[in-house]
């Protein structure tokens, strides 16, 4: 599980809130398959509209441009961000993504490998609506900040709690990575960001920053899946 701070800014998430506020909403369940279908208890944003399009394009963008984020999940393919709300009582069971997802309105498909969840709501709106994971360490809780989000591999046991006050906003999304086993991704992420921080460090060589970097991409090279 990591933290991707600062993806919105605070203008972002207030435009984000108020042109979602002008959208149609619809019963959650319709959205899920299976078995996710009977713990579900949410609303979504209309995916076809216009708007909601729209603003999942500019998450897209968002994306792209965060280096944390591109050095965790190394993205191969991102299924459009879609925008949830729980209000009080509402809720997620236990459950776990689906492992092969059609992106809408094409005859693709993807392998989901890493999932997302972009917090829209500051923390102190709402009570209750923790994102809770399972882990081989245990159950790892986490309510991100307005404009944070958090990445987890998407083969994961994880369910939202119920929302106790307020309202509790969100986009969320997965992606297909370039290097589909999750602790060879999370090995590679380690060391690029152990590269970065020798970066301007005066006691590392250009020499041997190249060697490292060398490293790196001869790894991605034998693994990447494209």
């Amino acid at each position: 599980m990591i933290l991707i701070p600062g993806i919105l800014s605070r203008e972002d998430i207030a435009s984000f809130r108020a042109r979602l506020q002008a959208v149609p909403w619809q019963d959650g369940r319709r959205t899920a398959l299976g078995m996710s279908a009977e713990v579900k208890r949410n609303q979504q944003a209309d995916a076809g509209h216009p708007e909601v399009q729209a603003l999942a394009n500019t998450l897209l963008a968002r994306f792209g441009e965060t280096p944390l984020l591109v050095s965790a999940a190394l993205p191969q393919r991102i299924f459009p961000p879609c925008f949830n709300r729980y209000g009080v009582g509402e809720t997620y069971g236990l459950h776990v993504d689906g492992a092969i997802m059609r992106i809408p309105a094409t005859s693709e498909v993807m392998r989901s490998d890493v999932s997302l969840t972009l917090a829209l709501s500051d923390q102190d709106a709402y009570e209750g609506g923790e994102l809770v994971i399972a882990t081989e360490f245990g159950e790892q809780r986490v309510r991100p900040n307005a404009g944070d989000a958090v990445i987890y591999p998407s083969g994961s046991l994880h369910r939202v709690t119920p929302v106790t006050r307020g309202e509790r906003l969100a986009a969320i999304c997965w992606i297909q990575s370039l290097v589909a086993d999750t602790q060879l991704r999370q090995t590679l992420f380690a060391l690029d960001q152990s590269i970065q921080g020798l970066v301007g460090n005066e006691g590392v060589s250009r020499q041997q920053l190249d060697g490292l970097h060398h490293v790196y991409h001869n790894l991605i090279r034998q693994f990447a899946s494209v």
